[in-house]
């Protein structure tokens, strides 16, 4: 075939596609088209080289490439030259695309991104291969089963990293602050991801974590804060803390509906782009499930997009503190064009701004309390205690005041269990602690405090 045939049968390809879009999409770009029309002419010159390099593949490659493969590498390249959260999905990559936000999946249970030729790890999901291996955000990974990722495709890593239940699989990662390379072997696994767990940290003080946001996400939060009371003796929380740490994000309503569950009303977030029908708005309307009591979300580098949403929105509207690092500064929305029954692409339509008006991409969210990736551990046990005032020989005796004499002396601070003695948190428990989480419960109790005595006075 000529290569004025190859044009030909290219621009009659464009002209197919065009018609087979559905018609909302054309009417939605029908604008900016013919508007850019004007300007901005057919790069005839550009389609020559094109087609120039189609048929030299076709007659000069060392071995017979059929034209659905290079058209397919060619949708491919595409793509991969927009930003690193649009692609092509085959059929493969299409339907673990839909297992990925139902909540069950194959592989080591990781949300990856590319930088610079290289896999870089924005989070480990909880109870999966990479999480139990210790994969951290941040983390590059250079080689698969010996195989260099440098200028791979981002799906075609992703497929290799997805195989068979049981089988293993060798990761090489450069870490920072770590000189040598580390090679982690890990157990791919079917993953379940629970969305959300939870517990008591102690009496009136409760704790959810949130791992992703899938369809059902908010369901389960609803039913982890009436399990946190109905565990709290029946009695209203005075207090929650929200953990968003590695949460990589998922579906954009699933976060609106979490944000909404802590909000009595006000905007959650909306989008901008260049067509009409990415310029969306949510706002809350079911009202505060905690009825005001203060919250503390911990976030960090980990913390991406559907995270991002919930922290920025709760930060802006002052329901909530933020604490922990800087989020990821994922803040672009990817809407999925199917092209076929099978595939489809992955493409950014929008950009996400928090109700206030600020743009979460490549900025992320910036915490109220900054605090140190480090953990806690308790000190050895002392065989000396420290002498006090009751140890000094001939030592007043405490008495009570005249004005607490008839008081049973109850405050926040004198509880008759006190916070140490709680989920395995006591002083002397040698096991290393969540600095995050630790940190969150002292500043909630002391918000609670604070309002005790406001309230009093």
């Amino acid at each position: 075939m000529s290569k004025p045939q190859y044009l030909s049968v290219l621009f009659f390809l464009s002209l197919g596609l065009i018609s087979t879009l559905p018609i909302s999409t054309v009417n939605a770009q029908s604008e900016s088209i013919s508007n850019n029309s004007k300007t901005e002419p057919l790069p005839l010159d550009i389609l020559k080289e094109f087609t120039d390099a189609f048929g030299s593949i076709k007659t000069d490659y060392v071995e017979k490439v059929d034209d659905k493969t290079i058209l397919k590498n060619a949708i491919k390249g595409m793509m991969s030259g927009l930003d690193p959260h649009s692609s092509y999905l085959d059929e493969k990559s299409f339907k673990h695309l839909k297992e990925g936000t139902t909540g069950e999946f194959g592989g080591l249970g990781i949300e990856v991104s590319m930088e610079d030729g290289l896999i870089k790890v924005i989070s480990p999901i909880d109870d999966t291969p990479a999480q139990r291996a210790g994969i951290q955000p941040g983390d590059l990974i250079f080689r698969i089963d010996d195989k260099s990722v440098k200028e791979m495709e981002l799906d075609d890593a992703v497929k290799m990293m997805r195989g068979k239940p049981g089988t293993e699989i060798k990761l090489a990662i450069i870490r920072e602050g770590v000189d040598k390379p580390i090679t982690v072997t890990l157990k791919r696994a079917v993953i379940k991801v629970k969305s959300v767990k939870f517990r008591l940290l102690e009496e009136n003080f409760g704790y959810v974590r949130i791992s992703s946001f899938q369809s059902r996400t908010s369901e389960q939060l609803k039913k982890a804060l009436k399990s946190l009371v109905k565990e709290n003796k029946k009695q209203s929380l005075k207090g929650l803390i929200l953990d968003l740490r590695n949460n990589p994000g998922g579906v954009l309503n699933a976060s609106v509906d979490v944000t909404d569950v802590f909000l009595d009303n006000g905007l959650i977030v909306y989008t901008q782009g260049r067509i009409k029908d990415s310029e969306l708005r949510f706002s809350a309307s079911r009202g505060d499930a905690l009825k005001g009591a203060p919250i503390v979300v911990l976030v960090n580098v980990g913390s991406a997009s559907a995270s991002e949403i919930v922290a920025g929105a709760l930060q802006d509207h002052r329901r909530a503190i933020i604490m922990g690092a800087s989020t990821f500064g994922k803040g672009s929305v990817q809407t999925i064009k199917p092209l076929t029954r099978k595939t489809a692409i992955k493409l950014t339509t929008a950009l996400y701004y928090t109700p206030s008006g600020r743009s979460i991409q490549a900025e992320g969210i910036v915490p109220d309390i900054k605090l140190a990736n480090v953990s806690l551990e308790a000190k050895e046990k002392n065989l000396f205690s420290q002498i006090k005032e009751s140890d000094l020989k001939g030592h007043l005796e405490h008495k009570k005041g005249k004005a607490s004499s008839n008081k049973s002396n109850k405050s926040p601070h004198n509880s008759k269990k006190t916070s140490d003695n709680n989920s395995g948190d006591a002083e002397d428990d040698n096991e290393p602690r969540d600095y995050a989480l630790h940190e969150a419960l002292n500043l909630l109790k002391g918000l609670n405090i604070l309002g005790a005595k406001k309230t009093t006075k």
